[in-house]
């Protein structure tokens, strides 16, 4: 019998990221840009709703007359009405504000290679805006879910001692 131990065989070698290019870095700088862009078109188009909370201020003040079926509607009708215009359009302008809000945030984020997984979400995030933001959403993904460019935002945060 043979005493000598049996060989083993050499580790895998380690799997290394591809390198950050420069059109890694222009791709992130373009997506921050647009990032800024959509941002505010988001909060701007949500603005638009601001005309629904008027409209239902007005129907509970009794300011906008209503009629259903050429007779003047009850005040409970009225008031549902106001109420669901005012709400629902407070809620879509706050929605949209802060969507707007986030994907702009989430511009600065690229720019600066920080908090990957809040420009991921973000992404994921802004196809609910389409067709511009979603069309960014996919771009972006596309780009973030590269291995080197994870990697950049790895090697940007600071190490913690």
């Amino acid at each position: 019998m043979d005493a000598t131990p049996p060989v083993s065989p050499a580790p895998p070698p380690l799997a290394t990221a591809p390198v950050f290019s420069a059109q890694d870095a222009d791709h992130l700088r373009m997506l921050s840009i647009a990032h800024y862009v959509v941002g505010g078109l988001i909060a701007l188009f949500s603005l638009i709703f601001i005309l629904h909370i008027v409209l239902g201020i007005s129907a509970l003040t009794g300011h906008l007359p209503m009629n259903s079926g050429g007779q003047p509607t009850s005040p409970a009708e009225q008031r549902l009405f106001g109420w669901m215009f005012t709400i629902i359009g407070c809620v879509i302008v706050f929605g949209g504000v802060t969507l707007g809000a986030f994907v702009a945030y989430a511009g600065r984020c690229l720019a600066g290679r920080r908090r990957y997984l809040l420009c991921l979400i973000v992404a994921g995030l802004a196809c609910l805006f389409a067709p511009l933001g979603t069309v960014l959403g996919v771009f972006s993904l596309i780009i973030l879910l590269r291995p080197q460019v994870k990697a950049a935002f790895e090697a940007s945060v600071p190490s913690r001692s």
